[in-house]
């Protein structure tokens, strides 16, 4: 594919929304991430791309477009996807006073400098029902303002080949212009995954379901990963290991292409407890199947409707749970299918469908949490080839 169009990425993380654009066909002229580890992970991922690790609050958005070599006004894409923390709805507190929440204001501030063709800004679903609405609506005003026609879907990453059960807004706009029909990507695969967020904004559905012409099946999280090699919990073994056996199916050689093997596969050292816990429970299952005398004991009490994430075992033929920042037993649905133990880093990122080639740095606990917080690649590819459509037609 032709890699003509130019993009910067802000609030980059480790380039799970980079390395989509990338295979669609983008090519990285910049990136802005604050997180040290999470710029290594990026710069050793996105050879070429000038990685500023800094707070971008102190960016002077003018001087970096001159250093890239930019003129205002051509560049084709600004991406992006400022901390959603204060925004999710699993968020402890969802505050206006939360900081993290006004630092779109300085994805604005590029996009006044910048002026490109086309902006791209992902966040979590709780974006749309934040303060009743009022983030989400003074973001599309504020981007009217600056002369843009935009738009906003949630889109679920299982439509796109993703195997897991993983949401994000996203938002599309493009310059002088309205956003024209069918500039969101439509679902490709059929995939059991409902929403549990708020749906509507100025009484519109935002989400695209699967229609009856769409075949394709998800995912599996066998297919994701089952090629992989098996690893007992605790084992470190060589940095990069063989693989399994062949590759069995398309995802698999998609995930294969251009490595040299697998990286950040390293299985997590549980305590002998968990270990214990683990070999009672069945595929599908979780910690009610865990023997009474076994359960931490806040969970004695708990109601067997409760918490039926914890400790909970994925099956081969179906979705794993979002991938979170730690993919700790005690938290989620992040036991292997057949084997007693949690997941690696790499079955992570698989989930998450990054490329084999996408080394992760720093400690294991920063690897998760780099895999945890990004786009899945795979959604950000099909977000990608929507936006090249319409960069192509308003040309």
């Amino acid at each position: 594919m032709d890699s003509t169009l130019q993009f910067i990425d802000l609030f980059a993380g480790a380039g799970g929304l980079s390395e989509g654009l990338s295979e669609a066909g983008f090519h990285s002229l910049f990136a802005n991430e604050i997180m040290p580890v999470y710029a290594r992970t990026y710069a050793r991922n996105h050879v070429g791309t000038k990685v500023v690790t800094t707070d971008i609050r102190g960016l002077d958005a003018d001087k970096v477009r001159e250093e890239i070599g930019i003129e205002r006004g051509c560049l084709d894409l600004l991406a992006g996807g400022p901390p959603c923390q204060g925004f999710s709805i699993n968020a402890p507190v969802r505050s206006v006073d939360d900081k993290r929440n006004h630092l779109f204001r300085e994805f604005l501030r590029f996009v006044d400098a910048f002026a490109p063709k086309a902006v791209l800004i992902e966040n979590v679903p709780g974006l749309v029902s934040f303060e009743q609405g009022e983030t989400l609506h003074e973001i599309l005003l504020a981007l009217a303002n600056l002369g843009y026609g935009a738009d906003v879907r949630i889109l679920g990453a299982a439509y796109y080949g993703v195997p897991q059960m993983r949401w994000r807004t996203i938002i599309i706009a493009v310059r002088g212009a309205e956003l024209p029909v069918g500039a969101f990507p439509e679902p490709i695969y059929h995939a059991p995954i409902r929403p549990n967020f708020t749906t509507t904004f100025n009484g519109k559905n935002l989400v695209a379901m699967p229609t009856s012409v769409t075949e394709a099946k998800y995912t599996t999280v066998y297919e994701a990963i089952g090629d992989l090699p098996p690893l007992v919990c605790g084992e470190k073994g060589l940095t990069v290991k063989k693989y399994a056996c062949d590759p069995f199916c398309d995802y698999q050689k998609m995930m294969r292409c251009g490595t040299v093997g697998v990286f950040n596969h390293e299985s997590p050292r549980l305590a002998e407890i968990n270990i214990e816990r683990m070999k009672h429970i069945k595929p599908g299952g979780n910690w009610t199947d865990i023997p009474l005398d076994l359960l931490p004991k806040g969970m004695k009490k708990a109601r067997r409707s409760d918490h039926t994430k914890r400790y909970g075992r994925v099956t081969k033929d179906g979705l794993a749970s979002t991938i979170l920042t730690k993919c700790d037993p005690h938290w989620g649905a992040f036991i292997h299918y057949e084997q007693d133990r949690s997941f690696t880093v790499r079955e992570a990122a698989r989930i998450q469908s990054f490329p084999d080639h996408f080394v992760f740095e720093g400690n294991v606990a920063e690897q998760f949490a780099q895999v945890g917080n990004a786009v899945p690649p795979l959604l950000a590819k099909a977000v990608g080839l929507s936006i090249r459509d319409i960069l192509e037609t308003v040309r």
